[in-house]
């Protein structure tokens, strides 16, 4: 293959921009190797986030830039993804079998946190990748009726020091729930919770994690805070609804995460309308646009608004949420979107760590 050639193919590929980076193949750096084998040209891309949803729509692209060049008659097109490992903060301690911990927060309870955590993290594993679960809300854990898990069962251990995460839907969970009843209440102080969920993170085994979803507590208090200072959180996404008091709790979960050096990745805005069963007339009962005017205030993104709607309740009430329920419906779609912008974010920090800060010279003229 000749270097005019494949400056060519390149140039070709480069047109096909990638979603969630708005970048070329070539430009992105995600071709990873191209060939030509007789009349047949095999391309592999690999991509740095997970994207299982953006397979075909890529192919298709590619196919549709290189048709009609001469010197093959076919097109192989591979692609898979690398995940790295992304904390801006080196100086804390790294989780075992955990390469990147996304923290799912809220500044005020009932904004949804919860079922958007769980979707979330069902969606990074519908996109390919390795996923587990951490619920971190030692008061009011939810995660294992979520998940469909049974009252009363509990995770294995080995060697008497480490917990065995429990799987379900390729999911790999830890809670307070496993270890205690429903009807258990946690009556502890900030230190005895920030403990135990340290101990949860720390010693569970977990088994070579790209991403670890961690369900905060809701509120700014001192547990969360204690926890974004000793957890080595990759990135952070605020869960909010459009109301103007939920907006200012979210404010205050940007700002927290702000000082203590956490990357927002960006703002979930739930709840943001209601479709009429009757006449799908759509209503903004929370307000409307709430979401949106936060992430421009304050340059976070906004990764997407999801509807009020019966159904996703019903079935994070039945242990089969939405991802695992309705695998092609709407908010599925909408929760795969933002789970794919959430990892290409990380990603893209990850690529901006590495090149470093650029030489500077200081002359004295």
């Amino acid at each position: 293959m000749n270097e005019s050639w494949r400056t060519q193919i390149e140039a070709a590929l480069d047109r096909v921009i990638v979603p969630h980076v708005d970048q070329g193949l070539v430009a992105a750096g995600y071709l990873d190797s191209l060939a030509l084998a007789g009349d047949e040209l095999q391309l592999h891309l690999l991509l740095d986030f997970p994207a299982r949803g953006l397979v075909d729509q890529i192919t298709e692209q590619v196919h549709a830039r290189l048709e009609g060049m001469s010197g093959f008659q076919r097109v192989n097109v591979s692609i898979g993804w690398k995940i790295a490992a992304n904390c801006e903060r080196h100086t804390l301690e790294a989780v075992a079998g955990v390469r990147n911990i996304i923290a799912i927060a809220s500044g005020k309870g009932g904004v949804g946190k919860s079922t958007c955590a769980v979707n979330l993290a069902l969606a990074l594993v519908a996109e390919g990748a390795r996923v587990g679960l951490l619920d971190a809300d030692i008061y009011g854990p939810s995660q294992s009726l979520m998940l469909g898990i049974p009252d009363g069962q509990r995770p294995g251990q080995k060697d008497e020091r480490f917990l065995l995460p429990i799987e379900a839907y390729g999911l790999q969970s830890m809670s307070m729930g496993f270890l205690a009843t429903e009807k258990t209440p946690m009556v502890w102080r900030g230190p005895m919770v920030s403990g135990a969920l340290q101990q949860m993170l720390s010693q569970t085994l977990w088994d070579d994690l790209d991403y670890l979803v961690v369900d905060m507590p809701p509120g700014t208090g001192d547990i969360q805070l204690t926890l974004s200072q000793r957890v080595p959180v990759s990135g952070a996404v605020i869960v909010t609804t459009p109301q103007d008091i939920a907006l200012l709790d979210a404010i205050r979960g940007i700002e927290m995460f702000r000082k203590v050096h956490v990357p927002v990745l960006g703002v979930v805005e739930n709840m943001a309308w209601h479709s009429c069963t009757a006449c799908g007339h759509r209503e903004y009962l929370f307000g409307e646009g709430g979401g949106e005017r936060l992430a421009s205030e304050y340059g976070v993104q906004l990764l997407g608004s999801l509807p009020l709607l019966m159904s996703i309740r019903q079935q994070a009430d039945s242990g089969r949420p939405t991802v695992v329920a309705d695998p092609e419906g709407e908010v599925t779609r909408i929760y795969r979107r933002m789970a794919r912008q959430i990892a290409a974010n990380l990603a893209q920090r990850a690529a901006d760590s590495e090149q470093g800060f650029p030489e500077i010279e200081v002359a004295d003229d």
